[in-house]
């Protein structure tokens, strides 16, 4: 990697690491620039504004670890009650890189650019739909397998699925506490099982 690159990249991480413990309207440039200790000038060089550099986040941060935090937990196990379940028991209570004091960072990114900023939005939808569509096609080859019923709506199961992850991620903020998950995660395995 050139120095060029790894400066680019440092920028992206270190900056995404105090977005997501700040927020991003309360980041302001310099303190990305104190955090990541390059001259406002290297800053520019990689990025012509914040928004820019924000936009790079999710599409060269949140979008990759996507890849490595959902989709090849869902691949490990092939019944899709027990994946998904998995999968979200092992964000709440397990991930290191998921803070509960911060939330989601795609939820919070979608709360606090998606109204203001076309772009941001597109993104956010761009990685949110990704999910979606991962969830959907989990859900729709349990069908094919035998592990669901066939009566089953998978974007109906998933928009809930997801709106109760991305909600209790704000309970968990608010209490500050993981124990604020085990309610929702004891509904949601009661949920996922009356797929079956």
């Amino acid at each position: 990697m050139k120095k060029a690159e790894a400066t680019r990249l440092t920028i992206l991480k270190k900056s995404f690491d105090l977005i997501y413990e700040k927020g991003y309207q309360a980041t302001s440039i310099d303190d990305i620039i104190a955090t990541t200790k390059v001259t406002k000038g290297a800053f520019y060089y990689h990025f012509k504004s914040k928004d820019e550099m924000g936009l790079a986040i999710i599409n060269e941060i949140l979008k990759p670890s996507l890849t490595q935090s959902f989709i090849e937990p869902l691949q490990k196990d092939e019944n899709p009650v027990t994946a998904i379940y998995h999968l979200l028991h092992h964000l709440l209570m397990e991930d290191e890189f998921l803070k509960v004091e911060y939330g989601c960072p795609a939820s919070n990114f979608t709360q606090e650019m998606a109204p203001w900023n076309q772009l941001f939005s597109q993104a956010l939808e761009e990685l949110t739909d990704k999910w979606q569509k991962l969830l959907v096609a989990t859900i729709e080859n349990g069908k094919k397998k035998g592990f669901i019923r066939k009566d089953v709506n998978a974007k109906q199961a998933v928009l809930f699925i997801m709106s109760g992850y991305w909600g209790v991620r704000n309970f968990g903020k608010l209490a500050n506490s993981r124990n604020a998950y085990k309610p929702w995660l004891k509904e949601l395995k009661r949920y996922l099982e009356s797929l079956q």
